[in-house]
């Protein structure tokens, strides 16, 4: 897989996890449409755990351009 940057990763990471709490919040409390924005919060979840894997797993960028 390609290098991301561990900073795009850290904020893909963030927003994922925090829109998928929000919207699990979110459908819980307002009634009319709670499957619906509860699905989609626990699907940014699963993406906010993936990106984070992705960010813990990563192995850092070689320097040196000679390896390659």
């Amino acid at each position: 897989m390609k290098y991301i940057p561990p900073k795009k990763l850290k904020v893909l990471t963030l927003l994922f996890l925090g829109t998928g709490i929000w919207g699990i919040i979110f459908g819980l409390v307002f009634p009319p449409h709670v499957i619906y924005i509860t699905i989609f919060g626990t699907i940014n979840l699963c993406l906010g755990g993936l990106w984070g894997y992705l960010f813990l797993t990563q192995e850092p960028r070689s320097s040196s351009k000679s390896k390659k």
